[in-house]
C-alpha cells in the first residue's frame, strides 16, 4: 500500500509552488516563439548540453515554439588547429578565407548541428538540423570592416573574406518545421547573391531570425551572468537608451557591446524582448522565463 502524501513535506510543497508560479508565464507564452542562441563553452559540456536540451523540450511541451541557433567558434578553432590552418581575428570576427569557410561549414552544419539534434532527441524532443542555406532561410551579404592604421591613424578597409551578415530572412522553412512539431536547429551559415557561402556570427543570426519571426523572446546564452554594472552587480532590465548611456560611460565594453547591439536591433525590429544570461547555469532559461525574479538581463524597447 502506498503511503499517503504528507502535506507537510516541504520538498513536495516547494515543487507545487514552483508550478503555480510558472502557470501565468506558461499561459502568456503558449503559442509564441522563442529564439535561443546556444553557444559558448557550455556547448562542450555534456551535462550543460543535456540540461539545455531538456529545457528546449520542456518549452515545447508547454506550447512554446522554439528555434535554436548555435555557434561553434571554439570547435572551429580546434578543427583549424588540428588541420594546421592558421586564422586571425578582427573585432572578434574570424578572417575567413575559402578553406576556412569550408571547414567552418563542416563543423557548424555537420558535427555541432547534428550533436544538438541528437541531444534534443535524447531528451524526448523532435528536432531538425538546418543551416541558413536551406530553404533560402538566410540571404547573406559580405561584412565590411575598417580599422585605423596604428602609425598613420588612417582608416583602412579590412577584408574578412567569407564573413557575412543576414540581409534577408525567409521564415517559410521555420514555419513549416514548427507547424510539423519540429524544433529547428540552425547553423549560422548563409549564401550570398554571388553564390558564395558565408559564415555568420551566431548572435547576429539569432537576432535577425528573432526579428523576422516576431519572437516573444530572444535568448543569448553566454559565459557571463548577464550585463554587469561597474561594481559587478547584475543589471536585470535595460532599454536601448540605457544601453547607449552605459556604452558611453564605459560600463559596457568588449564582447558585450556587439551582443547588446544585436539585442537592440532585434527588439527594434519586431522581437518583444531579448535576454542575455549565463548558459553555464543549469536551467537558466527556465528560471528567467517562469519565475518572477528572472536570471539574466532583459532588454526591451524604451
Amino acid at each position: 500500500m502506498v503511503d499517503p502524501l504528507n502535506p507537510s513535506d516541504k520538498a513536495v510543497l516547494a515543487k507545487a509552488e514552483i508550478l503555480v508560479e510558472a502557470l501565468p508565464y506558461i499561459k502568456r507564452y503558449a503559442g509564441r516563439t522563442f529564439v535561443i542562441k546556444y553557444g559558448g563553452h557550455a556547448m562542450g559540456n555534456p551535462e550543460a548540453a543535456q540540461d539545455f536540451a531538456e529545457d528546449v523540450v520542456l518549452l515545447g511541451a508547454v506550447g512554446i515554439n522554439v528555434v535554436v541557433v548555435h555557434g561553434g567558434g571554439p570547435q572551429i578553432g580546434a578543427m583549424l588547429k588540428k588541420l594546421g590552418v592558421e586564422s586571425s581575428f578582427v573585432d572578434g570576427l574570424r578572417v575567413t578565407d575559402k578553406q576556412t569557410a569550408e571547414i567552418a561549414e563542416m563543423v557548424l552544419s555537420g558535427r555541432i548541428n547534428k550533436e544538438l539534434v541528437s541531444w534534443i532527441a535524447n531528451a524526448g524532443g523532435r528536432a531538425i538540423g538546418i543551416s541558413g542555406k536551406d530553404g533560402g532561410l538566410v540571404k547573406a551579404t559580405k561584412v565590411h570592416r575598417t580599422r585605423k592604421d596604428p602609425d598613420s591613424l588612417i582608416e583602412q578597409v579590412v577584408d574578412l573574406g567569407f564573413v557575412g551578415e543576414p540581409q534577408h530572412v525567409d521564415t517559410r522553412i521555420i514555419d513549416t518545421a514548427v507547424s510539423s512539431g519540429l524544433i529547428p536547429v540552425i547553423a549560422p551559415i548563409g549564401v550570398g547573391d554571388d553564390g558564395h557561402t558565408y559564415n555568420i556570427n551566431a548572435d547576429t543570426m539569432a537576432g535577425a531570425i528573432a526579428a523576422a519571426v516576431g519572437a516573444a523572446r530572444l535568448f543569448l546564452l553566454t559565459d557571463v551572468p548577464g550585463v554587469l554594472d561597474k561594481q559587478g552587480g547584475l543589471l536585470t532590465d535595460l532599454t536601448p537608451s540605457a544601453i547607449a548611456n552605459l556604452k558611453e560611460d564605459g560600463t559596457i565594453s568588449g564582447g558585450m557591446i556587439p551582443k547588446l547591439e544585436t539585442c537592440v536591433q532585434a527588439v527594434e525590429a519586431g522581437c518583444d524582448a531579448a535576454v542575455v544570461l549565463d548558459g553555464r547555469v543549469p536551467h537558466a532559461m527556465l528560471l528567467e522565463i517562469f519565475t518572477e525574479r528572472g536570471a539574466g538581463t532583459l532588454i526591451r524597447n524604451d
